[in-house]
């Protein structure tokens, strides 16, 4: 095998085609993002990164709030008309028949068709070369209860959620094993006892006269 070098570039997939919305209820917008992801655990810290130029950039300056929604099968045809129209001048909602649905944490709106919502506060902004970085606290995440069982144990693999990779979507693949599943002891197996037969008493060759 022989690897050949490129120049510097954006190569790393899959990612997430999310679905920014921002805005209030009563006037949402929605934008596709792929650059972004988690930066920490306690507190839940993400961020998303987005080009100055774009109406959303304009909204999550003033307001300091978004929502990332994770997109489905379903939603993959809104995710990509929402990546390349502008809110300026499109109601990407009503065009794409999405449903803002209010926060309990924020004023930014959520996609109601989403099975996963996280709502995001903004602590700070990095400025880069083509991009602005937004991070930002998750506040609360909602997530549609379908997908919940009587257990309380989520169950993502049933969400038909969608990867971005290299300027394609493509759909999620089978299930490869779970976390930490390579260092996973395997449960010892129980030694077989062997069977006991009995074997038969062989019938006397003699034969007796009466």
């Amino acid at each position: 095998m022989t690897k050949i070098t490129w120049k510097p570039g954006t190569l790393l997939a899959p990612i997430p085609p999310a679905m920014i919305s921002c805005g209030t209820v009563e006037k949402p917008n929605v934008m596709t993002a792929a650059w972004t992801g988690i930066i920490n655990s306690e507190p839940p810290m993400t961020y998303v990164s987005i080009r100055p130029s774009r109406y959303s950039h304009e909204i999550i300056s003033k307001t300091k709030e978004f929502v990332i929604n994770l997109t489905t099968l379903d939603l993959v045809k809104a995710a990509d008309y929402c990546g390349v129209k502008s809110g300026r001048n499109t109601d990407k909602f009503k065009e794409m028949n999405l449903t803002a649905a209010p926060c309990p944490t924020i004023r930014a709106p959520q996609i109601a068709q989403s099975p996963v919502s996280l709502a995001c506060r903004v602590v700070d902004v990095h400025t880069f070369g083509t991009h602005d970085m937004f991070l930002a606290e998750i506040v609360s995440v909602s997530v549609d209860d379908r997908y919940i069982d009587e257990a309380g144990k989520l169950w993502m693999e049933k969400m038909g959620l969608v990867a971005y990779a290299h300027g394609f979507y493509f759909t999620m693949g089978r299930n490869l094993g779970k976390f930490g599943f390579s260092v996973e002891k395997k449960p010892k197996k129980q030694l077989k006892r062997p069977r006991l037969t009995q074997t038969p008493k062989r019938r006397s060759q003699r034969t007796f006269k009466k």
